[in-house]
């Protein structure tokens, strides 16, 4: 499984090796740097629920896909903007404060 973080058109992939197992931190971690490369302090967006909520909706995927999926967009998340992509791919985007477009993208691992 893919997490792609896109903060005004760059962007950063991660792998998740087990949906089930992963070390939120150490996502967190390197997502934190990303956006401290444009200046932004990503704490205040609740990114870690955000992709742990994703990562279990589309992990949900494999046992009848878009059903989790699409409950992860219907209860939605703060701010963002949550969309499922035929292929089991769920997308979050909102507008940071600084007025640049944020987006993650978690891709199954079928």
């Amino acid at each position: 499984m893919d997490i792609d973080v896109s903060i005004n058109g760059e962007s950063m992939t991660i792998n998740v090796d087990n949906p089930h197992r992963f070390d939120i931190n150490g996502v967190m971690g390197d997502i934190a740097g990303f956006g401290k490369k444009f200046g932004v302090d990503l704490a205040p967006y609740e990114m870690d629920k955000l992709i742990q909520k994703m990562i279990r909706g589309v992990a949900g995927c494999e046992a009848g896909c878009p059903s989790d999926a699409m409950g992860v967009v219907r209860r939605g998340f703060g701010n963002f903007k949550l969309s499922y992509i035929e292929g089991g791919i769920l997308t979050a985007s909102q507008r940071l404060e600084n007025g640049n477009p944020l987006e993650v993208k978690v891709f199954p691992d079928f």
